[in-house]
């Protein structure tokens, strides 16, 4: 059940526990409830069919959409310092996606290390998915120079990349990793 703004705004005025209690007290259908056993009998279905709350599809079904190819119109590319031309999806972009696909997904900054030189720092970065039959996680790193210019930190750069690298390797815009080879 989407909420509306004016709704929104009557829950902001609300105390924590009126808003708790009005939530508790709405009959949703059981599929939006995997701890019910089965509907009551005067429960009427939503139509619908947005998730009410938490965790509402097995890892399956968020992994095929995750898979699925990412449109063109949201694919960069940029130059590497080779030269060749890399296409990408923006961190923020795939952040998105995550949401709209995975809305039950987390990440975490595992670990920050620099280069014993001091020239480079490389993230590793943990994506969780979370559905109604399981969880599993995906980690992966991104390294980036600390003497580059251009927008961001080092960081925040090397964050971004293992974040995308991450997530692809849960299929999200795996299709770009190996493009030329199809």
């Amino acid at each position: 059940m989407a909420f509306s703004l004016m709704k929104m705004k009557s829950i902001s005025r609300n105390s924590s526990s009126s808003v708790l209690r009005s939530i508790a007290s709405r009959s949703y259908p059981s599929y939006h409830r995997p701890f019910a056993a089965k509907a009551e009998k005067d429960e009427v279905p939503l139509d619908d069919g947005v998730p009410t709350s938490g965790i509402c599809r097995p890892l399956s079904e968020i992994l095929k959409e995750l898979n699925k190819r990412v449109p063109d119109s949201l694919v960069r590319t940029r130059a590497d310092p080779k030269g060749f031309n890399v296409k990408y999806v923006p961190w923020h972009i795939v952040n998105r996606i995550m949401n709209l696909h995975a809305p039950e997904w987390s990440g975490e900054v595992r670990n920050i290390t620099y280069s014993a030189d001091g020239k480079s720092v490389s993230v590793v970065y943990r994506v969780t998915l979370y559905g109604t039959d399981a969880e599993i996680h995906r980690e992966s790193t991104g390294t980036a120079s600390t003497t580059e210019e251009g927008y961001g930190d080092p960081v925040q750069k090397a964050e971004a990349m293992a974040f995308r690298r991450a997530c692809a390797r849960f299929g999200l815009g795996l299709h770009l990793y190996h493009e030329d080879m199809v």
